[in-house]
């Protein structure tokens, strides 16, 4: 019987834990520079650097260490020691290294879903990271396709839900700024999963469209498809 939904994955902090390793690189920052400015101030200032130069080097491990270097540079007029460099270069590398996680319910859920829907994957990031994460993560063989974007928009999904011949079509993610609203404005149903730790720059007002819905986590989606099937 052909699939009735295609539904889309966000992959970090949707289907692994991505944002809680950037928080403890985040505090070890704080440490490095801690003799030179106040760690509430390093953190609006490293933001702002990443707000800066997401238009130059995009999402993920590799413009966040760009930007701490930035940030040190810049609070300490040029003066960090090289050490702090070296030590802020390991830690984007131990961040790339670092294995994932699997958030709850997410291996029994996607395989399930799998099965009677068509499953793809929408996600931002550095390509070789991303591609990593997913073959780590062994969900690959479930998605019919994968698609690794600089941004998200609701020309974006647009263009990819098009390719797909189903009646419906749904985005599930942990960021309403990226994840649910612009799905929404394409024509999808947006179904939100907030994480313990969002990124700042993922935060938005929760949109009021009837077809929006949160859910606490991956395991409630089955129920949330049911639902809409009947």
């Amino acid at each position: 019987m052909p699939h009735r939904w295609t539904i889309a994955f966000d992959a970090d902090d949707t289907l692994w834990q991505n944002e809680r390793f950037f928080q403890m690189s985040q505090e070890r920052f704080g440490e490095l520079l801690s003799n030179y400015v106040d760690p509430h101030d390093l953190k609006a200032r490293l933001l702002e650097a990443e707000r800066r130069n997401l238009g130059f080097y995009g999402y993920g491990v590799k413009g966040f260490t760009l930007s701490m270097i930035e940030t040190a540079l810049e609070v300490t007029n040029a003066e960090v020691p090289g050490q702090v460099i070296l030590a802020l270069l390991d830690m984007g590398r131990d961040m790339l290294a670092h294995p994932i996680h699997l958030m709850p319910g997410v291996s029994e859920v996607i395989p399930a879903l799998a099965a009677q829907t068509t499953l793809v994957l929408i996600t931002k990031g550095d390509l070789l990271d991303q591609e990593r994460k997913l073959a780590q993560s062994q969900l690959g063989e479930y998605f019919s396709s994968v698609e690794i974007v600089s941004e998200k928009t609701a020309e974006v999904y647009q263009r990819i839900f098009a390719r797909f011949e189903t009646p419906r079509v749904m985005m599930v993610g942990n960021s309403l700024r990226s994840d649910v609203i612009p799905a929404l404005e394409a024509g999808a149903w947006g179904v939100y999963v907030p994480a313990d730790v969002t990124w700042e720059l993922e935060h938005a007002e929760m949109p009021d469209h009837p077809r929006f819905c949160q859910i606490n986590n991956i395991g409630d989606l089955p129920e949330v498809i049911g639902r809409l099937n009947k």
